[in-house]
């Protein structure tokens, strides 16, 4: 049904009645559309599913755009940006049309489930704002850090399976957690992957956070893990261009104090207790989107 959710999508553009919004939509790569997976997987095909759906991959793809530009990306999913096609101001008005035609739409589905999605953009504009601050200090506070993933990734996933719920008049506060659970999972896979793939992968020059100054999951655990002597050359690298030579000394002792491993457990383990969760609540079938959070390579 997600063929379902492209067209409500398509709708939504055409109703605009701009041809340039039409355009630029176009240059967007689909992506996964796990969020999209998740409602309808919840609350079934019927077509206040599908309108949610769709409202949501709008919202995702809105605040895409914007992290683009605020991350200065010149890539995505190893495409051209579209503020590398066409500047950021384009972008930035592209993902200001999306997120006001999804806020539209949500009033024409329900209340409630307008007020968990809307929250979620508020969460995800905080952890923005939190993602920016953090990458101006080698941050080594996990808290900080997880409520940043929280905000800015997790919370719109949260909001999709618990607006879902609502949908299916399941019960919403398991679905939440189930779907906080999953966000999280997701966002430090791919802070993961961003030091153990290829650019070529990943659609963007490996290490890409360290030099943009976020000190993920990863780094955090490996400052702790490292002598005094190796936290210094660790810090004296943030936020900076890495020479080959940089990047592999990074990598090497990555592998060294088996940090990828400890990340990755952390991530599973949120996975396996979301899974448990909605097994507890006959819901088997959304084990496999749980593990398609983490079973990738980007």
């Amino acid at each position: 049904m997600l063929s379902a959710v492209e067209r409500k999508i398509e709708q939504f553009i055409t109703e605009l009645g701009d041809k340039e919004v039409s355009t630029l939509y176009a240059k967007l790569p689909a992506g996964k559309r796990l969020r999209a997976k998740l409602i309808l997987k919840i609350a079934g095909n019927h077509l206040t599913a599908v309108k949610t759906a769709a409202v949501v991959e709008m919202i995702h793809a809105a605040s895409l755009l914007h992290d683009d530009v605020i991350d200065d990306a010149y890539t995505r999913r190893n495409k051209p940006s579209l503020n590398a096609l066409y500047g950021n101001k384009t972008a930035i008005m592209l993902g200001d049309i999306l997120y006001s035609k999804g806020f539209f739409e949500l009033n024409n589905i329900s209340t409630e489930v307008a007020k968990i999605v809307s929250n979620a953009v508020v969460q995800l504009s905080l952890g923005e704002l939190g993602d920016v601050s953090l990458s101006k200090t080698f941050n080594v506070d996990k808290s900080r850090y997880l409520k940043m993933i929280y905000q800015k990734t997790a919370s719109l996933i949260e909001a999709s399976a618990g607006a879902a719920a609502v949908l299916a008049g399941k019960p919403k506060e398991a679905y939440l957690t189930y779907g906080r659970n999953l966000g999280l999972a997701f966002q430090m896979i791919d802070d993961i992957l961003d030091i153990t793939q290829d650019a070529e992968t990943l659609g963007k020059p490996a290490l890409h956070d360290f030099v943009e100054g976020k000190t993920t999951l990863p780094y955090i655990y490996l400052y702790e893990a490292m002598t005094d002597e190796e936290r210094v050359k660790l810090e004296s690298l943030h936020a900076k261009v890495l020479k080959p030579e940089e990047q592999l000394w990074i990598q090497a002792k990555m592998k060294e104090y088996h940090i990828i491993e400890t990340s990755y457990l952390e991530a599973k383990t949120l996975i396996e207790e979301a899974i448990s969760l909605m097994s507890a609540h006959g819901e088997a079938s959304l084990a496999g989107i749980a593990k398609e959070m983490i079973e990738r390579e980007f």
